[in-house]
């Protein structure tokens, strides 16, 4: 990191999903790859916009991208993008080192299908298992540096969750 100006850095435009079923639960997956010493740690689907890509369009494309379903409909969307830093051990290596955090909207999204329909072994995996979590266990199991993220959107979606 020692020749990166990290002010310099923009972030990285991102959507992310809580994806909540019928009982209220939230979708969590533990990811493939790690970031380390957090490779036990719980995430909810996210992922980049591509340029020129609607935002909505983008999350159901991260949605079947990660998760294999886009079995879903949108319930609310964050009323404003919400930043996140990067820890300064990762800026120059995650996120392909172009950026020093990411701006995201969330979705929260209704899922309309069935536990058979999610299939995370897809072309290009991104987690290793998954299951239905509380706001509070994913606010325990989330890497450190996006726990404020996920409590600012579990506060924004609160009356949508178990």
């Amino acid at each position: 990191m020692s020749d990166i100006d990290v002010n310099a850095l923009p972030y990285r435009p991102n959507v992310g999903i809580v994806l909540i079923n019928k009982e209220g639960l939230i979708w969590a997956g533990q990811r493939v790859f790690g970031v380390p010493g957090a490779e036990e740690a719980w995430q909810m689907p996210q992922g980049g916009i591509d340029e020129g890509e609607d935002i909505e369009a983008a999350a159901f494309r991260e949605m079947e991208e990660e998760i294999g379903t886009d079995k879903a409909r949108v319930l609310r969307v964050t009323r404003d993008w919400i930043a996140y830093d990067l820890p300064p051990e990762l800026i120059g290596k995650a996120l392909k080192g172009k950026y020093r955090g990411q701006k995201q909207k969330w979705f929260a999204m209704e899922f309309l299908g069935q536990d058979s329909d999610i299939n995370i072994a897809t072309e290009e995996p991104e987690f290793h298992t998954w299951a239905w979590r509380t706001a509070d266990d994913l606010l325990r199991d989330i890497v450190e540096f996006k726990r404020n993220i996920y409590a600012h959107v579990f506060e924004e979606f609160e009356d949508l969750l178990a």
